[in-house]
């Protein structure tokens, strides 16, 4: 046990890890609940249209099947906060994988069998779930994900582009991306005999589940307890109720017994969310010496007929760079597509990935040093709003980064470098990420025996929550952090936001320290021993995280990339990446340094290796599991590094601390690509860069 207090940011080990990695760590779907049940979802095998009949006499009479939920015998329910909730209630099909029926079994694979006894007709309707630049159904809509503005314009945009000695205009785009967290989408259900529903799942916050899943089955959410202890991944996918959920608290209801269910692999992509393609036009207008004068970020891209999303991925551009003249919208079209939703930085990722890939090109164009012309329009103020940042370290990322990289030694010549079949190449990109907090509930408690308990409804997916709220809590009680228990993941206990936004330890983290300054105090009041239930207060962070902040606040940072192109293959390897970052004041600096190589290995699989397409005919992604979908390897992602800029900004929270989930993979995937084009002279403007892409530009 440690005997004195560590200082915020040291390297504290996650105090989870030795459960996870002996198997003591139990997730959804691993809980063995006597009596469990399991279920198995049926997916809808039409793109668009309607059930008109589904045959359940064969799965019944399978040995160990309990049931068949259907819209016709499943438990009616009230009106979701989120359509994607409302499975079983009608014969509607609004897209391929659409969940229709679900199968309860004793077994996994009697469900599995029950599954595929079913024999289910349609009536079917003509679908379209292919995005073009050029689709009729477009439209403007009022908000983008995350209640931007779809369309924001300042100045003259046209009159200072036409203007600009130095043009750039070219297009970018980049397929539908699925996150495919290690551990499925899975939830395990069961009903008390007085009606309490306890679910077990996996999912970034448990608070919201719970409350969805109130309002669905007509509860008080006093009388629902979602229980989120320990989630294998979830990138975005798991940030709002899915329908497993909603599935198995039906089979439990129907069966008067736990069901888990477990969403098989091949199922996902069609009801979990993905990143929506996108199409992203950039304009950018210069004077010779480097200095925009104009920039123009315009997108399009799709959602589903089931709930409007917006890929908010021109929003960067109004951060990025000054200029006095822009203009940034964003188009959508509602197709016979699953719903997109979040997944690692929404909106950043792919916007920065053309935005930083546009910029490269301006400065190929100027003959021009790309790190130099980020540095000369590196502005004061926040260009859209006009507010001054409350700190913005661009500059000090791309220099430090700069001089770790050796960047000065680089030959600017595209295809300068060779080590025989190889070409040889560097490029950098920018990254930006805004600050979020989220109003907040804790408790704190002291016993008499000197120690402390943490209590919020935080969620880990995988970040080190735990960890990183002892030391806050420790911090302030000036006590050794293992001193300090941290309850979390459990619904029951004090409300919190979800982990999404990269606002997960800013938000949990204010009310901790909140909770536990009171305690400092309450403690400070007392002056005979504590009593045997020790002292407990709580903290409620509502009025500080709604009160607007007179300063533009955002992380910032910088990638610089090393590749190396086969001529002979069209295989990119990268060599070594490198990440600098500006994200506030780092709380620990070991599960600090693991989010953004993290972040960087999926900007990494953005730029090369995942693809997802919708096929036109079957109205489904092709790409469905991780053999078809594939991420990066251990040996893909070889020579990364992470580094930052401890910030000191008083203007964000307690911690002085900025998200670092996201940050890591925005901006990633233009390094990626502007690296390519310097080995190999050749701009790609499609996603990934994969070896038959390569060799059809090549030869």
């Amino acid at each position: 046990m440690s005997h004195a207090p560590q200082p915020l940011g040291a390297p504290v080990a996650r105090r989870e890890g030795r459960d996870k990695v002996t198997g003591a760590a139990r997730y959804a779907a691993e809980l063995n609940l006597p009596g469990c049940l399991y279920a198995w979802p049926v997916p809808a095998t039409v793109p668009h249209g309607r059930v008109t009949a589904i045959r359940t006499a064969d799965a019944l009479a399978l040995p160990g099947v309990h049931a068949v939920l259907t819209h016709e015998n499943a438990p009616r329910t009230g009106e979701p906060d989120d359509p994607i909730l409302a499975v079983l209630q009608n014969d509607r099909v609004p897209h391929r994988g659409w969940q229709i029926a679900v199968v309860v079994a004793d077994t996994l694979e009697g469900a599995r069998a029950g599954a595929e006894a079913l024999h289910v007709t349609y009536e079917t309707a003509p679908h379209e779930v292919v995005l073009t630049a050029d689709h009729a159904g477009l439209y403007t809509p009022e908000t983008a994900n995350g209640g931007y503005p779809a369309e924001r314009e300042r100045g003259d945009f046209d009159g200072a582009f036409a203007a600009a000695p130095v043009q750039v205009d070219t297009t970018y785009t980049i397929g539908p991306l699925h996150n495919h967290p290690m551990e499925p989408h899975s939830s395990t259900a069961h009903w008390s005999p007085e009606g309490h529903l306890t679910v077990y799942d996996s999912s970034q916050g448990a608070t919201k589940v719970r409350d969805s899943l109130a309002t669905l089955f007509g509860l008080r959410p006093d009388q629902v307890t979602v229980i989120s202890r320990h989630v294998g991944g979830g990138f975005g996918s798991k940030g709002t109720p899915r329908p497993q959920a909603v599935l198995a608290a039906m089979a439990a209801r129907h069966t008067g017994r736990p069901v888990e269910l477990a969403m098989p692999r091949r199922h996902m992509a069609a009801v979990v969310g993905h990143r929506a393609p996108t199409v992203q036009r950039v304009r950018l207008g210069a004077e010779r010496d480097g200095t925009l004068t104009a920039v123009a970020h315009e997108v399009i891209t799709h959602t589903s007929t089931v709930k409007e999303f917006v890929e908010q991925a021109a929003v960067p551009a109004r951060v990025m760079y000054g200029s006095a003249h822009s203009r940034t919208s964003h188009r959508v079209t509602a197709l016979d597509v699953p719903s997109p939703s979040w997944m690692r930085a929404p909106g950043e990722a792919p916007g920065m990935y053309a935005l930083e890939s546009a910029v490269d090109e301006l400065a190929t164009a100027l003959g021009l040093d790309p790190v130099e012309l980020r540095l000369r329009n590196d502005p004061a103020d926040e260009p859209d709003s006009c507010k001054p940042f409350s700190s913005r370290n661009l500059a000090a990322c791309l220099r430090d980064g700069a001089a770790r990289f050796g960047w000065s030694d680089r030959d600017p010549r595209p295809g300068a470098r060779r080590e025989g079949p190889l070409l040889l190449g560097t490029g950098v990109a920018a990254a930006t990420y805004p600050v979020y907090a989220s109003a907040s509930h804790a408790l704190a408690h002291a016993a008499p025996d000197g120690s402390y308990r943490i209590a919020v409804n935080a969620t880990d997916i995988g970040t080190g929550a735990r960890t990183v709220l002892a030391q806050i809590a420790a911090r302030v009680l000036e006590t050794p952090v293992d001193n300090v228990t941290v309850d979390i993941g459990d619904s029951d206990l004090p409300d919190a936001p979800l982990a999404g936004g990269s606002s997960g330890t800013a938000s949990w983290g204010w009310s901790v320290h909140k909770a536990a300054t009171a305690l400092v105090e309450r403690l400070g009041e007392n002056s005979g021993p504590l009593p045997a239930v020790g002292v407990t207060v709580t903290a409620d962070t509502t009025e500080e995280t709604a009160a607007e902040s007179p300063y533009a606040r955002h992380a910032f940072g910088a990638h610089f990339a090393e590749v190396a192109v086969d001529s002979r293959t069209g295989e990119v390897r990268v060599r070594r990446m490198l990440g600098v970052f500006a994200a506030g004041h780092i709380l620990n600096s070991r599960t600090a340094r693991s989010q953004f190589i993290g972040g960087m290995t999926m900007g990494l699989g953005m730029a090369l290796t995942e693809s997802s397409t919708l096929d036109a005919a079957f109205g489904d992604f092709t790409e469905s599991d991780l053999a078809s979908y594939h991420v990066p390897a251990c040996a893909d992602a070889t020579g990364l590094e992470a580094h930052w800029i401890d910030e000191d900004d008083p203007h964000l929270n307690p911690m002085g601390s900025k998200g670092i989930g996201e940050i890591g993979i925005v901006g990633a995937a233009a390094a990626i690509g502007n690296a390519v084009h310097h080995a190999t002279g050749l701009r790609l403007r499609t996603l990934p860069l994969t070896p038959d892409r390569l060799l059809s530009a090549l030869y």
